[in-house]
């Protein structure tokens, strides 16, 4: 897991290896250095997708159920018992709050679990079509899978694509990112002690810059990308896809308008508007970024909503007082801060401003206090891009028809909620709102046994539910004639 100096390696082949380039773990509640790891590129890219071959066509994995099952189970087994470990390390490399880093560590390995019942119960067809003529149906892995994890959940996200792709009998090359070096060399070293996993199976490298990720899209030995991420570099990856006609599996961004009506319950919606701002830091693709809010209520949910995001404490992970931890990176806090100021400047208005945190203790973290601005203007830039962080638009309307068309006025359809007493309203709504997952008088209610993914420009494909295994699989027939002597 570590060389003799301390600095985290990559598991590729069976095997710990390191990279001629070493960089460095930050904090970013405070800046400062949690350890060292070794930073991989294309080399390590490369080694990652050979041995994932190699262990596709010479082991039982791809054909073995048994096999898959027994190290499945003995991986779920693993990470539970890992839990408490991963999310204090997840907590100081990520900044997210410990209670959410635990909850994440605790209850991700159920992607596993599933992909195990979808496996045992994965059947094919067969039928006799006529006297001498029989059919049947059977689905095939497709071969080796490129997995590209995200920094913002990556125990969760790392192990919602890799349950499937395994337990569909695929071998994976895991390109995990720089920011979780340490998170992601500890479940490297859980999957590593799973004793029935054949090497090569499971291959993962840790990379901060740009040139392992564009060789797994690229390589012809690659059968299929699950890649979470932004939308504009998942454009990318299809693009170069393409050119071997890879299957694409995809998560990308999302603007979940969380929509009200006259008739919402606010003592009920309010608390989970903030939640749905502030949790993760709003680093995540379903985060609640949008309010929109009808015109009777306008006025009663902006003054109660601005009190309570102005209220919100933000802190390290670690201090039990904090109710919202700090970005990934104080270029993210610029960033950010910038695209606020042009909304501003483009006529939006501020209703709670929040912010960078320059001054005390926590100026040397990347902290940005929750920003709620107030738009009409549906071709505003708050409006129209993701944002990844605690900053939602107020946008008020008039009618039903006036909530659906702002809802879907964007490129992005990845989850949406509606809150409302009136439940043929909330299903017409859920209906004509352009997204992969609605919710009602709730919102990030999921469960392993039902779909996740995105319309639009969010996404291609869905991981968790019973479509999960279908991503990483192909259908084969067969068709057995006998021959007339044989009759």
């Amino acid at each position: 897991m570590y060389d003799n100096d301390g600095t985290a390696r990559h598991w590729i082949g069976g095997q710990w290896q390191g990279s001629a380039a070493v960089s460095e773990s930050v904090n970013p509640a405070n800046g400062e250095t949690v350890g060292e790891y070794a930073d991989g590129g294309r080399a390590e890219a490369a080694a990652a997708v050979a041995a994932a071959r190699h262990a596709f066509d010479s082991t039982a994995w791809s054909t073995d159920r048994n096999l898959r099952r027994t190290a499945l189970t003995e991986m779920v087994a693993a990470f539970e018992a890992h839990a408490e470990e991963l999310a204090q390390v997840l907590s100081a490399e990520n900044g997210k709050l410990l209670r959410e880093a635990r909850l994440e560590a605790r209850f991700s390995a159920g992607a596993l679990s599933y992909a195990i019942a979808s496996m045992t119960t994965d059947t094919g067809a067969f039928a006799q079509t006529d006297r001498h003529t029989w059919f049947s149906s059977l689905r095939e892995p497709l071969g080796v899978v490129a997995i590209i994890v995200p920094w913002n959940s990556p125990v969760a996200l790392f192990l919602r694509s890799l349950g499937p792709a395994l337990a569909a009998g695929n071998t994976v090359a895991v390109k995990m990112p720089g920011q979780t070096a340490l998170t992601n060399a500890l479940m490297a070293r859980i999957i590593s002690e799973v004793p029935s996993l054949p090497a090569g199976v499971v291959n993962m490298f840790t990379e901060s810059g740009n040139t392992g990720a564009p060789h797994l899209v690229a390589s012809p030995e690659v059968d299929a990308v699950s890649y979470t991420g932004s939308t504009a570099i998942g454009r990318l990856i299809v693009a170069t896809g393409a050119a071997t006609l890879k299957r694409m599996n995809m998560e990308l961004g999302g603007k979940t308008p969380m929509i009200l009506f006259e008739d919402a319950d606010l003592d009920h919606a309010l608390p989970l508007l903030t939640l749905g701002l502030t949790l993760g830091a709003g680093q995540f693709c379903m985060a609640g970024s949008r309010i929109l809010v009808h015109r009777a209520i306008a006025d009663q949910v902006r003054e109660r909503l601005s009190a309570a995001l102005e209220s919100v404490v933000v802190g390290p992970g670690d201090d039990e007082g904090s109710q919202m931890g700090p970005l990934i990176d104080r270029d993210a806090v610029r960033r950010v801060d910038a695209l606020v100021e042009e909304a501003l400047e483009q006529g939006g208005k501020a209703v709670v401003r929040g912010g960078p945190v320059t001054e005390g203790p926590l100026a040397a973290g990347a902290f940005y206090r929750p920003s709620l601005i107030e738009i009409s203007d549906l071709d505003a830039v708050l409006v129209q891009e993701e944002v990844f962080a605690p900053v939602a638009t107020f946008e008020v309307f008039g009618d039903e028809a006036e909530a659906v068309h702002r809802a879907n006025a964007t490129e992005f359809g990845l989850s949406a909620a509606v809150f409302t007493r009136d439940g043929d309203r909330a299903r017409r709504v859920g209906r004509a709102v352009r997204a992969g997952t609605v919710w009602t008088n709730s919102w990030f209610v999921l469960d392993e046994g039902f779909p996740e993914g995105g319309f639009k420009q969010s996404g291609i494909g869905r991981l968790r539910g019973p479509l999960s295994l279908a991503e990483f699989q192909e259908n084969k027939t067969y068709v057995h004639v006998t021959l007339p002597e044989a009759v």
